[in-house]
């Protein structure tokens, strides 16, 4: 399989500060659970600001970031993140290539059969509009447009369903353009390739904020988010600082920094033998 790297090369990002601290205390996870010993390999699309993107400096940015980077600490072990196209992160975690995926997957039944998941943040999906857009106030009003979205995601599946659920009613339903990424959809609106873009709330939150584009439409399909792990042992190993995290209050205090939703259960995984 062909991968598509964003960067020339694949980033890995060692934050030094955690890197310092895992160098002082001794992993809590076994190496052999682990792509490299004594580190944290994680996968992530930096597509989605706020919640994971590249600042103008070339730093990988975010509340998802954040929380992966907290996650090792509190393992002992050093944050490594892989910026790849979600396409390709389901094939790389089974593959061995990362150790957990830190993009904001949605959880579904069918993906908890193949993989282990912690679900930890609610989202649904948006559709955002050109600002100067206006008389799209539900589902009907997208009726024939050209929209965007990430190729190979919850997103895409859920607009195709839309596309379904419209012209079963009868009407024109939806001209559906994938990208290998949000940017490259977000990139055809501007341009005016596109009518609409079909991503997750939080981001399309996020360009309505800056006044680069209108939310038609939010709240879309509702459902968690979630890391995924091939290993049931790291799995384990991140639930339980998930767990720890809520308990004292530092879960709370990033997710409200960033003004999004928690997820309402308690962090256990979901995924084969569970």
């Amino acid at each position: 399989m062909s991968f598509r790297i964003f960067s020339i090369a694949s980033a890995l990002l060692v934050a030094s500060a955690a890197a310092a601290f895992a160098e002082d205390c001794a992993p809590k996870v076994d190496a052999a659970e682990l792509i490299k010993p004594g580190t944290l390999v994680m996968a992530t699309n930096p597509t989605l600001p706020p919640l994971q993107f590249v600042d103008s400096s070339g730093e990988l940015k975010g509340m998802r970031v954040e929380l992966g980077k907290e996650i090792a600490k509190r393992l002992c072990l050093k944050p490594e993140y892989i910026r790849i196209e979600f396409s390709a992160m389901i094939p790389g975690l089974q593959a061995g290539r990362w150790d957990m995926i830190n993009t904001g997957i949605f959880f579904t039944a069918e993906r908890a059969k193949i993989m282990q998941m912690i679900p930890y943040e609610d989202q649904a999906i948006s559709v955002s509009v050109p600002v100067g857009k206006t008389g799209i106030k539900d589902k009907d009003g997208l009726d024939g447009l050209r929209v965007g979205v990430e190729l190979g995601g919850f997103e895409e599946t859920k607009t195709r369903a839309l596309d379904a659920e419209l012209k079963a009613a009868g009407k024109k339903g939806l001209t559906i353009q994938t990208f290998d990424n949000f940017a490259l959809a977000f990139q055809a609106l501007r341009a005016g390739q596109v009518e609409g873009v079909v991503s997750i709330d939080g981001v399309a939150k996020e360009y309505e904020t800056r006044g680069d584009f209108r939310r038609a439409v939010s709240g879309l399909f509702p459902a968690p988010v979630a890391v995924a792990f091939k290993s049931p042992k790291l799995a384990d190993a991140v639930s339980a600082v998930m767990k720890e995290m809520k308990a004292d209050g530092s879960l709370a205090k990033l997710f409200d920094s960033y003004g999004l939703p928690m997820v309402a259960g308690d962090y256990s995984v979901k995924g084969p033998g569970r």
